[in-house]
């Protein structure tokens, strides 16, 4: 999975009305994985589901491993929008001050489930502007595909010579498997989340980026309900995403890659760690 790729295939035509599948046998197919994959839970961030449906190229620096690293060295730390707390749980050792903040109230409860044991407090937060930390209460911060940084509250919540160190989703992240069921996106869509635009609101906000790596990696979807699940579980992708909406899209998918192969998508990752001053 290193192939890298910068184009972005032309969508399907949306059909009026579901194709025709090859047999029976496909129809069927069709039908058991989508409802197969629209009645498991999506809670927390944990996309063991998709094992041997779908797979995807990780990065090359590690994010798990640098981050425990990071950890096992900081005095106190703040993981922001942890999700469920699978990756903070990961690390083999918290420092004495660690706190995890999350907004979906599933997630706050599965990782309150997971942490807690851990010695790690769990704050349900909107994950707007004021973050509910003092100044400078945090030598460390971390945030693995926050939807939204907000720099500067991370700079406020830091220490002075405190470190940012986060994993964040590129532009146009898994944008043929988006323009599938969209259409084609308009070029400032298509550029959000620039790595370049978060060290300009990075170092607006006061730190030094010490660090910005970008790479662009291989995703493939093997059957239908792998599709399913991710949009579900991702709901940013394809807003209000329901199979019955998306049912014509969805059969035209499942034929095609009965008959190509595996659906090619590119995620896109950014590391970035910045500095405070001081």
């Amino acid at each position: 999975m290193s192939d890298r790729s910068t184009s972005t295939p032309d969508p399907l035509p949306a059909p009026e009305e579901p194709p025709a599948f090859a047999s029976a046998a496909s129809r069927d197919r069709f039908e058991v994985l989508v409802a197969e994959a629209d009645a498991v839970s999506v809670d927390g961030w944990d996309f063991s589901w998709l094992d041997g449906r779908a797979t995807e190229q990780r990065p090359s620096w590690g994010y798990a491993r640098a981050m425990a690293d990071r950890l096992g060295r900081a005095r106190a730390a703040l993981d922001l929008q942890t999700g469920g707390g699978e990756v903070l749980a990961s690390a083999p050792k918290l420092p004495p001050v660690m706190v995890a903040t999350e907004a979906w109230p599933p997630n706050v409860a599965r990782a309150t489930g997971l942490l807690h044991p851990l010695g790690a407090a769990v704050v349900a937060d909107e994950d707007e502007p004021p973050l509910p930390f003092a100044d400078a209460a945090f030598d460390l911060v971390v945030s693995r595909h926050p939807v939204t940084t907000w720099w500067e509250e991370i700079a406020r919540v830091l220490t002075p010579g405190g470190t940012y160190f986060s994993q964040q989703v590129g532009p146009a992240s898994v944008f043929e498997l988006v323009e599938y069921f969209l259409g084609p996106q308009p070029p400032e869509i298509r550029r959000k989340r620039h790595p370049d635009d978060a060290r300009a609101a990075a170092t607006a906000a006061g730190l030094d980026v010490v660090d910005l790596r970008f790479e662009e990696l291989r995703t493939e979807f093997h059957d239908i309900g792998a599709v399913v699940y991710f949009l579900r579980k991702v709901i940013w992708m394809v807003p209000g995403f329901t199979v019955e909406q998306y049912r014509s899209r969805l059969a035209a998918l499942h034929r095609r890659i009965e008959e190509e192969g595996p659906f090619l998508a590119h995620t896109t990752r950014f590391l970035i760690e910045a500095r405070k001053p001081g």
